[in-house]
């Protein structure tokens, strides 16, 4: 079969099934074209897309800025190792510490990949500035946390469907449950060897949990005063997601190691970072860490290029408006429909809550339903669906999106 071949919807699914393992349950759509917030099926049919590849296009689909960034590198060079010196790397890297107020940036591919790194850099602080023993470096994580799925990761998730039959487990992880600063204290104070804090701003996997108010500055100050880094992994929560550049933006908390992805790239290239201050980032020397592809010329200019994007079209401060709206309608429509618990989230990443178990379909029905009617979202634990829109989105857009999302719900209620 010729790759440029026209294949129908089940014709590409049924490749997929035959020839790819099936380690994804994927809504049975088959996108061939994206353009800002909108994608196309291979029949032709337009959908909102509300999901963003989970935040990774927030610059929209195909945005001509960070495309045309990519294809004019592409035709110069596109990869040397870190063997050698590139002229893009170094732009970059300046243009990334500056935006975020860091001194140094560690670039990687993957955001799980910046999620290993950064523990490597935690562990490593530990024992070289912090003093702890050889080997006795802990971590405290949160329960329902999602930091990507290598072994390192799944051995301190409570995913059973990522963890089960990958054993033995990666050591060194303190769990405690998110949004419960008595139990980080107690986890701090306890442990003498805890090394980091490592935290999602907001669990977007877990179903778009927002912490209480004043969570995250707390913890910062309880880390200080007990000598922990604060590891923030911004990979879904950041780049202008939430109306901030960062999550952690909302209370002014400056982690000690920020870890960044997906939006990094607007989604065109795969490209993740972790950030942090010499006096951090100095523990990483020559061959204690490194990556063929991390920091490779095209990614340079492809993040530059998100990045400027973020900047130049105010994509967080709309992003904070587009999001209060939407709540804003949903919360008037819940109380005349049983069929949805709540939404929640912060700017442009909400999630609503279905009336039903976690081992119940009706999100996922809904969510079928949804696309017959043009918008694209999916499930997370059962009974919850996440809306994040492209952060390019307009008004007009959005109320459409509403309405469809509405109706939608209205139509399942009546059967």
């Amino acid at each position: 079969m010729a790759v440029l071949e026209h294949l129908t919807s089940q014709q590409a699914i049924d490749l997929e099934n035959k020839y790819g393992a099936h380690n994804y349950h994927p809504l049975p759509v088959v996108l061939s074209k994206g353009e800002g917030v909108y994608v196309w099926d291979v029949e032709g049919k337009k959908y909102y897309d509300f999901l963003s590849a989970y935040s990774a296009v927030n610059q929209g689909h195909c945005h001509p800025k960070i495309v045309g960034a990519m294809m004019e590198q592409a035709k110069t060079l596109t990869l040397t190792s870190r063997a050698f010196y590139n002229d893009m790397l170094g732009k970059y890297e300046k243009y990334a510490t500056e935006t975020f107020g860091f001194d140094k940036l560690l670039p990687m591919n993957t955001g799980a990949e910046a999620v290993e790194t950064a523990l490597k850099v935690c562990r490593r602080w530990a024992y070289q500035k912090k003093g702890i023993p050889e080997n006795q470096a802990k971590v405290i994580v949160c329960e329902n946390n999602f930091h990507g799925r290598t072994t390192t990761i799944i051995s301190f998730s409570n995913d059973e469907v990522a963890r089960e039959n990958y054993g033995p487990y990666t050591e060194g992880f303190v769990k405690i449950e998110y949004d419960n600063l008595t139990a980080l204290e107690n986890a701090l104070k306890s442990n003498p060897h805890v090394a980091g804090f490592l935290v999602e701003p907001i669990q977007g996997e877990a179903g778009v949990y927002v912490p209480s108010e004043g969570y995250l500055k707390e913890a910062k100050s309880l880390c200080e005063k007990y000598d922990v880094l604060f590891i923030a992994d911004e990979v879904q929560t950041g780049i202008a997601r939430t109306g901030k550049m960062l999550a952690v933006d909302h209370e002014d908390v400056k982690p000690d190691i920020l870890i960044l992805g997906k939006a990094l790239s607007g989604g065109v290239y795969p490209v993740s970072g972790v950030l942090a201050n010499d006096d951090i980032m100095e523990v990483i020397t020559p061959g204690s860490h490194g990556s063929t592809f991390g920091g490779n010329p095209v990614a340079a200019a492809v993040s530059t290029a998100a990045l400027e994007v973020i900047k130049e079209e105010n994509l967080a401060q709309n992003a904070q408006e587009l999001g209060e709206l939407f709540r804003e309608e949903l919360n008037k429509f819940i109380p005349t429909c049983d069929l949805v618990v709540k939404v929640r989230g912060k700017g442009l990443l909400n999630a609503i809550v279905i009336n039903d178990t976690e081992e119940s379909s009706t999100a996922w029905d809904i969510c079928m339903a949804l696309k017959e009617n043009g918008l694209l979202a999916k499930p997370t634990h059962g009974n919850i669906i996440r809306f994040a829109p492209p952060l390019v989105m307009n008004h007009e857009q959005l109320m459409d999106c509403v309405s469809i999302i509405i109706k939608t719900l209205d139509e399942f209620k009546k059967g």
